[in-house]
């Protein structure tokens, strides 16, 4: 094959590290089409392109198990996009939970930011005070849309 690669080339041609390969391959996300006689692990142009797939898939906030089936649809004689999309649909959904959950977060911290006299000591610091009360820091949710 042209295109073989040993690990260390593998990994600089798509820009992760050697370890995050060998980690992919000890979940079997990916593995060598083949061995050198020396023992090296070979890799193909498949393979990149499996590997850049698990990169972009990881950029896009994917977890490794739901790659696992990404990839098992995107072998799959039976499996349609619209699997696919709906894969992508539930990832959005978790992703906006999210973006709700980051937008009450910050806006708890800018009310403890905005009650914060800086000139006082740290004693009557009111960020400090309401991180020891007993109870919790309340994070109101808000809801997008």
């Amino acid at each position: 094959m042209a295109a073989e690669r040993t690990i260390g080339r593998l990994a600089k041609a798509v820009g992760v590290n050697v370890q995050t390969v060998r980690y992919y391959e000890r979940l079997h996300l990916l593995g060598p089409y083949a061995r050198a006689l020396s023992g090296y692990r070979l890799y193909g142009s498949e393979e990149e392109q499996r590997l850049r797939f698990i990169k972009n898939a990881r950029a896009l906030g994917f977890t490794l198990r739901e790659i696992t089936d990404l990839l098992d649809l995107r072998v799959s004689s039976r499996a349609r996009c619209s699997d696919v999309q709906q894969k992508a649909e539930e990832k959005l959904q978790c992703v906006e939970v999210k973006v709700q959950a980051l937008e009450a977060l910050a806006q708890a911290l800018e009310s403890l930011i905005q009650a914060c006299r800086a000139g006082q000591p740290t004693d009557r610091c009111p960020i400090l005070k309401r991180l020891e009360k007993k109870a919790e820091v309340q994070v109101e949710s808000r809801t997008r849309r």
